[in-house]
């Protein structure tokens, strides 16, 4: 997926944005359902014990299982065909773990876009709020609204882009087509995108958990482009 790291703070340096993109791509060799070589993968296989997982793998699940506890079960890394696929915890969980290393050298002001799933620290290059748009889902090159951020996270989940790749775990073969778009803004990407996934599957009644979940706020549009929001989400959407 693409990945888009803005650093403002004039003293930044290469090295800096090199540590993060190895990283990422640290990350992406572990974790990955497309690579052959990467450990999940391999545990899919049967090839790696669980006495054997990595630390990281360790984490990542003892994380899923909460966020499936939090969600009433709507969250759930297994899949369809019984494998396993972290994906829609990890994407977050890793853009979040980049900002914190971004802060450790001592970044101040920073954004961070991961397939659509963004971290925002301090203002931008005008000492101006984040400004993050959502796409709209029946028009390609349109923005419904644009929202600004500082200090936190933003994810969206949806089927307008790579169709049905969510799924309602207590449904597995029915497809979500009451909602096509649902946008949480959170404390951190962390945050937002974990519950974003759990809540998409939910269908309409999904806007109403984040409503419901503190530090969280939501954008969802369903089938006929009808938009709903949470009572705290028109805040941050920018004024035109």
């Amino acid at each position: 997926m693409p990945i888009t790291v803005e650093i403002v703070d004039a003293s930044v340096t290469d090295a800096v944005f090199e540590e993060v993109f190895t990283y990422f791509t640290s990350v992406d060799e572990r974790f990955s359902t497309y690579k052959d070589t990467s450990e999940i993968t391999k545990i899919n296989k049967g090839l790696i014990k669980p006495s054997e997982y990595s630390e990281d793998m360790k984490l990542v699940f003892a994380l899923s299982e909460e966020t499936k506890q939090l969600t009433r079960g709507f969250f759930d890394i297994v899949s369809r065909d019984g494998t396993i696929d972290p994906s829609g915890l990890v994407k977050g969980w890793s853009i979040y773990h980049a900002g914190e290393l971004l802060k450790k050298k001592g970044c101040k002001n920073f954004f961070i876009d991961a397939g659509g799933d963004v971290e925002v620290f301090g203002r931008n290059a005008q000492g101006e709020l984040w400004s993050v748009g959502i796409r709209h889902p029946f028009k390609e090159h349109e923005i419904v609204k644009v929202v600004n951020l500082e200090d936190q996270g933003i994810a969206t989940s949806g089927t307008y882009i790579r169709g049905q790749h969510i799924y309602n775990p207590f449904a597995k073969d029915q497809p979500l087509t009451d909602i096509v778009s649902l946008t949480v803004i959170g404390p951190n990407v962390y945050e937002a995108d974990r519950f974003v996934t759990a809540a998409f599957a939910m269908g309409k009644a999904g806007i109403s958990f984040i409503e419901r979940t503190p530090g969280l706020e939501g954008y969802m549009i369903d089938k006929n482009s009808i938009a709903t929001m949470t009572s705290g989400f028109e805040r941050y959407v920018r004024l035109v």
